[in-house]
């Protein structure tokens, strides 16, 4: 599936997913909000199925009523559409833990395997910055109290300028992600430490 800029199918709520569960994981949670936190991450891009427009506050709608009717209790599907509704960097901000690590799941997956159109002539600049990203990973360190965040960007393919220009708002709401979560977000970039 293709609902913007880049791929929002399997590959990307299955890394989310992963993801989220690791930062809580790593932090010492419980395991049902570990637990909690991994359904957020596999279902925060369903709203993409209404629009992409918005898809955050219609994801959570669906994803509460889903749960629903799995008969999940009303205080855990509550705490999933809090976290799908706040994910967006438009509209959203971390309000709870488990919010908090979706959206550093969320916005720590960016890599050249999202770009989905192939014909790199017609390449906008969402596609370029995705497809020059050739390796990213976060990496929670407890001990530092620290989530990393470290991408390698050929610098052939776009400058590291170009990164910012369209992820700074993402970047701004890990950061407050991580305050949220009492751990301090860094971003590396081909080695250099930028915040």
């Amino acid at each position: 599936m293709d609902y913007g800029y880049t791929e929002h199918s399997h590959r990307h709520i299955s890394i989310v997913s992963q993801r989220a569960g690791e930062i809580l994981e790593t932090l010492n949670y419980p395991k049902r909000t570990i637990e909690l936190v991994k359904i957020a991450g596999y279902l925060h891009d369903i709203g993409n199925c209404v629009n992409r427009v918005d898809h955050a506050h219609s994801g959570a709608i669906l994803a509460y009523n889903i749960l629903k009717d799995m008969g999940m209790p009303v205080e855990e599907r509550t705490e999933i559409m809090m976290a799908i509704g706040n994910h967006d960097e438009q509209t959203g901000t971390a309000v709870s833990d488990i919010s908090a690590a979706l959206i550093l799941a969320d916005k720590s997956d960016v890599h050249r395997n999202r770009v989905s159109n192939t014909n790199l002539s017609t390449f906008d600049i969402h596609d370029r910055v995705n497809y020059a990203v050739t390796d990213a990973e976060l990496k929670i360190d407890s001990k530092e109290r620290k989530a990393i965040l470290s991408l390698k960007i050929d610098t052939k393919i776009c400058p590291v300028l170009d990164y910012f220009e369209i992820f700074m708002d993402r970047t701004m709401m890990s950061k407050y992600a991580a305050k949220y979560l009492k751990i301090w977000f860094e971003l590396v970039i081909n080695d250099t430490k930028l915040l």
